[in-house]
């Protein structure tokens, strides 16, 4: 927007991200905002309520989380769509982390997750600063599917007792949960029961039928109305959120004491990976609807500003939205005026609409939240990648087995070391082809069928892949079992336009093969080295330890010079006349040369 600001000036849009779109607000463009911004602002009502129960925290706390985040979030981030507050997972995530060193929902909990919010925001600050956003990229979508599978599951047990009325202690573990379930059937309450019920199929059915109103609000709404009914004509006595406080967010204060940092460490890089892994794919997802460039390190920036500045407002850690990031975008928003407005509108809300708490059952809350734990199952990409591939299969059931019976942090990097692990493995083992000149070619173009004849004294090969350290053992394998079943071929002959990339490690397994071969009374010979191969080569001077003359980026050329060298005895009682060389005993054939030459 260099039209706005001049260039002198442009490092100000670098601080500033807003300076960039602010001038871009019109008429137009702010109507559609509003309207989005308000839409949001409603949605996020019953989420927050919904979100602050999953994550134990009280209620009203999933509101405070999305006021200022949002707000700050969308100043600095990069994202004109993405909307930032409580999400499902980070809720599941805090749970699991401080339920175990503290009270859920007491004094120290709340303490606790605010202090998590602010460890959080800087390290999403530092790596956006530092521009380490290519961090993500090590946690797979197998990752993020299964942890969100089996965090849907772990959510529906927890709302068990809430959704049946069953007093089953807080905390518990999954399975302890279903078992207390079956074991005390006639301890349901049939009241409670039956208004998650109502709760519940009012969802599905305004989802499914009316998709444009905002289904969770008219099912809470349905449910409270049912609740009331009962309360009033059966005396059933439902239990009820509870009167919400009808105030902004009271300022907070993280806590620093060391001790507490080091105790919320893990947690705090886990939630940091799956937070930013969140918000960044949401953001490009809807980037590549509305045509969009992310800057994934501003939006990195923007996150950490968000949470760091929610901890002083009573807000745990807050993340993009996939919910309200869609609806925003199918909203009409054009700018992040529309998360910013969100927020402010939530602001007035909670002020007006807050102590109508007292009227919603916990049993509605539950028939809401065993929607979202459905649909936190994503079952197209699910069995899309159970057919796909076995590798990301067992990452996918690892981390959701992962989820179920490990702390949520631990399920996280059991799922990124296993991708690391497979990735690793998968690199360490570069594809090897083994090529043979097509004699129906004109010009003999190297294939792979291995039908085709091979020349008893040189075999050719293709490297497709990096030979770093990892990937050496390998690569020395492979060509001692290729000598080991054809000794005579004494001519090694790399095709290396599918090698990116050699380390050390690498460039010395090269000379160490070519000195090997030159013992044996033959050579190894390179053809079509990229110019970054090249270079590492040259600085180690492994290039001299191969031999200068023994590089190539001719096949033609590559043929005509290792011809000679071939036992010519054996060549004479060769029938196979592989090459075009054999069968013109090494002369130059100018237009066969150039077809070999184009053929490359």
């Amino acid at each position: 927007m260099s039209q706005h600001l001049p260039a002198s000036l442009g490092w100000l849009r670098t601080l500033f991200p807003f300076l960039s779109w602010f001038p871009l607000l019109d008429r137009h463009s702010t109507k559609a905002d509003v309207l989005a911004g308000l839409t949001g602002a409603i949605v996020v009502l019953p989420q927050g309520v919904a979100f602050a129960t999953i994550a134990g925290m009280p209620p009203e706390y999933g509101l405070y989380a999305g006021i200022v985040p949002a707000i700050i979030a969308a100043l600095f981030g990069s994202s004109w769509h993405l909307v930032s507050g409580p999400t499902t997972a980070a809720s599941l995530v805090l749970f699991s982390s401080l339920s175990a060193l503290a009270e859920p929902g007491s004094a120290h909990y709340v303490k606790l997750a605010i202090t998590l919010a602010m460890m959080v925001g800087l390290l999403e600050l530092a790596l956006g600063l530092f521009r380490l956003g290519s961090i993500v990229n090590f946690i797979s979508h197998s990752v993020v599917i299964g942890f969100t599978a089996g965090a849907g599951v772990l959510i529906a047990a927890n709302q068990i007792k809430n959704y049946f009325g069953l007093p089953i202690p807080r905390g518990s573990h999954f399975i302890d949960i279903f078992t207390y379930f079956f074991t005390h059937l006639p301890a349901i309450s049939w009241a409670v029961c039956a208004t998650a019920t109502v709760t519940l199929l009012t969802g599905i059915l305004v989802r499914k039928f009316l998709p444009r109103i905002p289904y969770m609000i008219v099912a809470i709404l349905l449910g409270s109305l049912f609740s009331v009914a009962l309360n009033l004509g059966w005396s059933a006595g439902i239990p009820t959120v509870g009167a919400l406080p009808s105030s902004l967010p009271p300022l907070s204060a993280p806590s620093f004491d060391p001790a507490v940092w080091k105790q919320l460490a893990s947690p705090a890089l886990a939630v940091t990976l799956f937070a930013l892994t969140e918000a960044l794919s949401i953001s490009r997802a809807l980037a590549v609807r509305s045509g969009q460039h992310i800057n994934g390190n501003q939006e990195f920036i923007g996150q950490g500003l968000s949470n760091i500045a929610g901890s002083f407002f009573s807000a745990y850690v807050a993340t993009g939205s996939f919910n309200r990031s869609g609806l925003n975008f199918d909203s009409g928003a054009k700018t992040p005026l529309a998360a910013i407005i969100a927020g402010a509108a939530l602001a007035l809300i909670v002020v007006l609409i807050a102590p109508l708490a007292v009227y919603m059952p916990n049993a509605a809350m539950a028939g809401v939240l065993m929607l979202v734990a459905y649909g936190l199952i994503d079952q197209h990409h699910i069995h899309q990648i159970l057919r796909t591939s076995k590798a990301e299969s067992a990452v996918l059931l690892v981390t959701f087995c992962s989820t179920l019976f490990l702390e949520l942090q631990e399920a996280i990097f059991a799922g990124v070391l296993l991708s690391l692990l497979l990735y690793l493995n998968r690199t360490s083992h570069p594809t090897i082809r083994i090529l043979v000149p097509d004699p129906e070619h004109a010009s003999r173009k190297f294939v792979t069928n291995l039908a085709l004849p091979e020349c008893p004294q040189l075999r050719i090969i293709r490297i497709d892949g990096s030979l770093f350290f990892g990937a050496v053992n390998y690569f020395q394998e492979t060509l001692r079992a290729y000598e080991q079943r054809h000794p005579e071929q004494k001519f090694l002959m790399i095709e290396m336009s599918g090698v990116n990339f050699v380390d050390i490690a690498g460039a010395e397994s090269l000379a160490l093969e070519a000195g090997r071969f030159r013992k044996r009374g033959g050579a190894l010979l390179l053809l079509n080295v990229k110019e970054s191969v090249a270079e590492t080569l040259h600085r180690g001077g492994y290039d001299a330890e191969i031999g200068g003359e023994n590089f190539f980026h001719s096949k033609t050329l590559a043929l005509r010079n290792l011809y000679p060298r071939l036992d010519q005895e054996r060549c004479k009682g060769c029938s196979q006349h592989v090459f075009i060389e054999c069968r013109l005993g090494g002369r130059k054939e100018p237009s066969l040369a150039m077809d070999q030459d184009a053929a490359q």
